[in-house]
């Protein structure tokens, strides 16, 4: 190129571009939707059957809950709360479940996890820890704080965010284990959090009811379990998502 004024033209223009790029951030990489993951939510309860369910450390025919209007229900034919109790044919670690329950006047009942299935142990809540369901105001005897719907049942009680639906009508309950951090929720509500394995954890078991049962709450994995206390509890709308 033998025009010099052409030649030193090009040559900033060329400068002024790459400048320019400079700050020119690149566009993000956008996934198709296709490839985005939804949330993961697993029904464990299909509405009309038990499909999934069995009773705790059996393999006979479960006699103590029917399926009414679409709901899980426990009929309280057991005289307490040993033998009568449902748990997931599988297990589980980090999850959030979620799920619909009401009782009726002066019951109780509740849901654990990581229960362990063994013939060693009678019932469920030797080694699952339990989201209380009860009567709070119907239960024929003094019930302590620990003893309330929505406790980490005689570990860790709720806070001033808990609302209960009136006997007789729905709630709506959460539970989320994390690698230790443990959430209670109510109605939309965080009514607790924990860590479990922590000092403080093993302070309240070393001190409360858990003190003679040594495997309380020690499993990483295991089974979701539905009480059967020997009171009538509706369960409906029962979804797990595994963490």
């Amino acid at each position: 190129m033998k025009n010099p004024l052409i030649k030193t033209s090009i040559i900033i223009a060329i400068a002024g571009f790459i400048f320019l790029q400079s700050f020119v951030k690149p566009s993000p990489h956008y996934p198709k939707s296709s490839n985005i993951k939804k949330g993961g939510w697993v029904s464990l309860f299909d509405g009309k059957s038990l499909k999934g369910w069995h009773n705790f450390n059996s393999k006979s025919e479960v006699k103590n809950w029917t399926i009414i209007d679409g709901a899980l229900v426990c009929l309280g034919a057991t005289a307490d709360a040993k033998g009568g109790d449902l748990v997931t044919d599988k297990q589980y670690t980090n999850f959030e479940l979620s799920w619909t329950w009401k009782i009726e006047a002066g019951s109780n009942s509740g849901v654990m996890y990581h229960v362990v299935e063994d013939p060693k142990y009678h019932t469920t809540y030797e080694t699952g820890p339990e989201y209380q369901i009860i009567d709070d105001n119907g239960w024929p005897d003094k019930l302590e704080e620990w003893q309330k719907t929505g406790c980490d049942y005689a570990m860790h009680l709720p806070n001033d965010q808990k609302k209960l639906m009136p006997v007789g009508e729905w709630n709506t309950s959460k539970i989320i284990f994390s690698n230790g951090h443990v959430e209670h929720w109510l109605n939309g509500k965080k009514i607790l959090e924990f860590e479990a394995w922590s000092d403080d954890w093993n302070k309240k078991k070393a001190a409360g009811k858990w003190k003679d049962y040594p495997d309380y709450g020690l499993a990483k994995t295991g089974h979701i379990s539905l009480q059967d206390h020997g009171h009538k509890a509706y369960f409906k709308n029962i979804k797990i998502r595994e963490l």
